[in-house]
């Protein structure tokens, strides 16, 4: 029993999970998974899920965990992943908050969701950008390897989420610095993506910075929709991209 738990445990990063059906691929059967909690290899952080004991599971080891030994594919997104690649400008007080994106038909366990982390969770599903997973790298963090949102589709993940989680001008502030932006990949992205509300407001916002990048985009092949979309009440309206936006935004220089 000791050198089958350790075999396993050498597969895993330190504080990561051990998922029961994973265990029984390797050849340890649901009773000797029990075994080793009696025995005082394993802790159990909910039913079918297992860590280390001494270990402290982080949330990010959890999700790598479930990305790999489920074959999964949860990803960090939004703020947060600007956040891990250098881009914020503000910092967090408290616990810090990760935004977790999968897509729409996979939904995250119970326990992944409600457990005490070291992060507050704020999970949605989307299929604004399809299926293919644009955009979407992975990412060495704290020693574990997590699906990551690039700068591209993570700045657009927030648009997607203004104004009800960032204020359109948190988001604005985080545009002015993403000057080093992959124009093909912003391409893909806006091709793909089904939300009239983030390629204008992405257009709007790249063009408003003066990045370079932006004369890259071809905006012929962006179907911006039809109709005006308002972004905020009581806003100053964009002609030109047919959007509704605030008026410290719009006076912002």
């Amino acid at each position: 029993m000791a050198t089958k738990i350790n075999l396993l445990l050498q597969q895993v990063p330190k504080n990561a999970l051990l998922i029961s059906s994973w265990m029984t691929k390797q050849k340890m059967s649901t009773k000797e998974q029990s075994l080793c909690v009696t025995s005082g290899w394993l802790n159990r952080l909910s039913q079918g899920v297992y860590y280390r004991v001494g270990d402290v599971p982080t949330l990010y080891a959890a999700i790598s965990s479930y990305n790999k030994q489920l074959e999964k594919k949860c990803f960090v997104g939004a703020l947060t992943a600007l956040d891990l690649r250098g881009f914020s400008h503000f910092v967090a007080m408290g616990k810090p908050t990760a935004y977790l994106f999968t897509q729409t038909l996979q939904r995250l366990p119970f326990w992944l969701l409600n457990n005490a982390w070291d992060m507050e969770v704020r999970y949605f599903t989307t299929k604004i950008f399809g299926s293919d997973f644009i955009g979407i790298e992975e990412m060495e963090v704290n020693g574990v390897e997590l699906l990551v949102s690039s700068p591209e589709r993570a700045f657009m993940e927030c648009l997607h989420l203004v104004p009800a989680y960032y204020s359109i001008m948190d988001t604005y502030y985080v545009m002015e610095m993403l000057t080093t932006l992959r124009p093909k990949l912003v391409q893909q992205l806006l091709e793909v993506c089904t939300s009239v509300k983030v390629k204008r407001l992405f257009l709007y916002m790249a063009e408003k910075s003066k990045h370079p990048w932006f004369h890259a985009i071809s905006l012929s092949k962006v179907d911006l929709g039809e109709g005006k979309r308002s972004i905020v009440k009581n806003g100053v309206y964009n002609n030109k991209y047919g959007i509704t936006i605030s008026k410290e935004l719009d006076d912002y220089e």
